[in-house]
């Protein structure tokens, strides 16, 4: 006689007596969050505004609450693939398969790279010597690039990094790598600690922004802005991302979470 595996109530359990961490890699959502700022003739999100309604006062003397406005790509967020002009026929943030806001992370660490280099993007190189010590990229999971761009987070100064030629100088992914990671390893997407998922001067690279427009193309997903990375091993947790259903949307905040086997 077989034994059913209670495997979600084990997994609750272990949460419970901290034998699985859960890391929070969200930023904080507020007006002083820092955006991607694009050049003529793009047009720029308007980031994210709180609009008071109340707070126990006459105008709700019980509650405390606000509406907000904030654009689709702002602080920790989540692109979809018809957010590039390579993904228009692709999936939205309300068509999306639940099941891929789930996967693996696979953390590949360019941090000694991106300190030396803050235009350095993670290459084929990186890919092979993360997969000769920790095993081959599975499908289904993220590649998270750990930079070590979080630490600016809060001096939007310096997680922007503009330079005297007016582009911003972050880290980023070469365009052999998304395609491999995309097409070869079947990867659900892309995760960041930047503003977002290609490098900041990768509007001069062809095609521009090449893992917006492969990622996408293939119908992969990106998250740009997360933080405490660093608590994540390089093989093994779970990552979970969910966006909002907005309707036909582009992209979404998001609250992302690992959960971690200590």
């Amino acid at each position: 006689m077989s034994v059913k595996t209670n495997v979600l109530g084990d997994l609750l359990a272990s949460i419970v007596d901290g034998k699985v961490e859960i890391v929070d890699l969200s930023q904080v959502l507020n007006e002083d969050t820092p955006v991607i700022q694009l050049p003529p003739p793009f047009k720029n999100t308007g980031g994210f505004k709180f609009l008071p309604l109340s707070e126990y006062d006459e105008t709700g003397p019980v509650c405390y609450w606000n509406d907000f406005v904030a654009g689709e790509h702002c602080g920790t967020h989540f692109d979809a693939p018809v957010h590039w002009v390579s993904g228009k026929d692709g999936d939205s943030v309300d068509t999306l398969q639940m099941k891929n806001m789930i996967g693996e992370a696979c953390v590949i660490d360019i941090t000694q790279q991106a300190a030396l280099d803050p235009d350095y993007c993670l290459s084929m190189e990186d890919i092979e010597m993360f997969e000769k010590e920790h095993g081959e990229i599975a499908s289904q999971s993220w590649v998270v690039i750990h930079s070590g761009w979080a630490q600016y987070k809060d001096d939007p100064e310096k997680f922007h990094n503009v330079g005297e030629d007016g582009q911003s100088h972050t880290p980023g992914i070469t365009k052999e790598a998304s395609i491999f990671l995309a097409e070869k390893r079947d990867i659900l997407g892309i995760g960041v600690e930047t503003v977002g998922t290609d490098a900041g001067i990768a509007g001069s690279f062809d095609p521009p922004f090449p893992n917006h427009h492969y990622m996408h193309q293939a119908n992969k997903y990106g998250i740009a802005q997360l933080t405490n990375v660093e608590a994540l091993p390089p093989r093994g947790s779970l990552l979970i991302v969910n966006p909002l259903k907005i309707e036909r949307g582009s992209g979404s905040p998001v609250r992302a979470i690992a959960l971690v086997q200590k």
